[in-house]
């Protein structure tokens, strides 16, 4: 206790004298995910969130004080970002009862723990799609240092009409529910759309979510009739315009993808039956596509297990959760753009990166895999000169696996090393 007490106060001396810390990661290959080439023999450094520059060889630290880290052995690449995420749960069979017994501090409490093992697994940056707004208090917890994750872009709550997919009152005891509106996140009109948007805006999220079709796990019977008219979509989706925040579609159903795409959503989660002609207007209309593969197949083992989801559920469990992996095998080939999105929190935190081999196991390069996750993603949310790459100026989220993910993209689902803005978080 007194050596840990003792190396603070030295760096609380330093940080009061204008000095601070530097990290010197000695790797022996670099992935350039925008080239797919290795750069070899590299170091890294690192001064508090950001690269300052990669040198060359293996370069000594420059004073006492600074820190080397030796990634000779490893394989070293950019953060991962996630544009798919649900930070606040994991689905089980009691999370149909949750709502009716757990309080917000509730969910915030047990988040915590899923959101180190997402950070701990190299996804340092995440899209989250929706749950109760508790999702912002979390973003907020983890920028102010609270609480250890990535970094979030969040939703708040996602946008339905009245028993659509993300209507919080699905399946309920009319006694215990009243009608929600766009407060709620439930609207029924171009005029409500954009009242939802705004609260949205006002309560803090970074991002819109619509549901445009119907959904899989929501007690409702169908999973892919459209749920929003293009009137409404495109409300939103001026309004999202209108405070720069970046729109998102939940659509299984081909209709409501269509409406979608018409309406002005720039990525289109799942997609599973997706037509031919939907795919031509992803590309007319530069949308992408985030697959969400290994969602896909939990539901579809989930519906397997007695009394895991509620009956209505099942089949569209069974019919949906086997179909999403050929879509997107198809939907790439072509030519739809692909961004990276897992869904995680409908199958356990932490497993996302079993969507690469999902991904490369059906025709895509592990490289592009790779860019989804990290370019795209990056290009999406705004920030492709800030994150998705190691290069010097950029904030210091880096990863390190065991060997490259080019030959054996499954090295993926277990980082050996994470740091996010310059601190490390997992060093193996």
């Amino acid at each position: 206790m007194k050596t840990k007490q003792t190396v603070s106060l030295f760096l609380f001396l330093f940080s009061l004298l204008g000095f601070s810390q530097e990290y010197y990661l000695h790797c022996g290959k670099i992935l350039d995910v925008k080239s797919g080439k290795d750069l070899v023999n590299k170091t890294i450094v690192v001064s508090k969130t950001k690269i300052i520059r990669i040198d060359d060889g293996f370069t000594t630290k420059a004073n006492s004080k600074d820190v080397e880290i030796d990634l000779k052995n490893k394989y070293v690449l950019p953060g991962l970002i996630d544009l798919h995420v649900h930070v606040e749960t994991v689905k089980s069979n009691r999370a149909y009862i949750s709502k009716y017994i757990d309080n917000e501090a509730d969910v915030a409490l047990e988040s915590i723990p899923y959101l180190k093992i997402t950070l701990l697994a190299g996804f340092t940056t995440v899209r989250d799609l929706g749950g109760t707004g508790v999702n912002i208090a979390l973003r907020n917890a983890i920028n102010k240092g609270f609480i250890d994750g990535p970094r979030i872009f969040t939703a708040g709550k996602s946008i339905a009409t009245t028993g659509g997919h993300a209507d919080p009152t699905n399946g309920s005891n009319r006694k215990l529910v009243g009608d929600p509106g766009p407060k709620e996140g439930v609207i029924n009109s171009p005029e409500e759309g954009v009242k939802a948007v705004r609260d949205r805006y006002k309560e803090g999220a970074d991002v819109i979510k619509i549901t445009s079709t119907g959904g899989v796990l929501s007690v409702a019977k169908s999973g892919k009739n459209p749920q929003m008219t293009i009137e409404e979509i495109k409300a939103i989706t001026s309004t999202a315009k209108d405070y720069n925040m970046l729109t998102a579609a939940h659509a299984h159903g081909d209709e409501g993808m269509q409406r979608a795409i018409l309406g002005g959503i720039k990525t289109i989660e799942h997609g599973t039956f997706m037509s031919d002609e939907t795919m031509e207007m992803m590309k007319k209309y530069d949308s992408y596509l985030v697959p969400t593969i290994i969602a896909g197949k939990e539901v579809a083992h989930n519906a397997e297990i007695e009394g895991f989801y509620p009956d209505i559920v099942v089949p569209k469990a069974r019919e949906v959760g086997p179909k999403i992996q050929s879509t997107f095998a198809k939907a790439y080939k072509k030519g739809v753009k692909i961004a990276f999105g897992t869904d995680a929190g409908v199958f356990p935190h932490g497993q996302n990166a079993k969507e690469f081999g999902y991904m490369t196991e059906v025709g895509m390069p592990a490289i592009e895999a790779i860019q989804s996750a990290t370019t795209t993603n990056a290009m999406l949310l705004g920030m492709e000169n800030e994150i998705g790459q190691i290069k010097p100026n950029f904030i210091a989220d880096i990863i390190a696996v065991d060997e490259s993910p080019l030959s054996n993209i499954k090295t993926l689902e277990k980082t050996v090393f994470v740091m996010k803005d310059g601190k490390i978080y997992k060093n193996e």
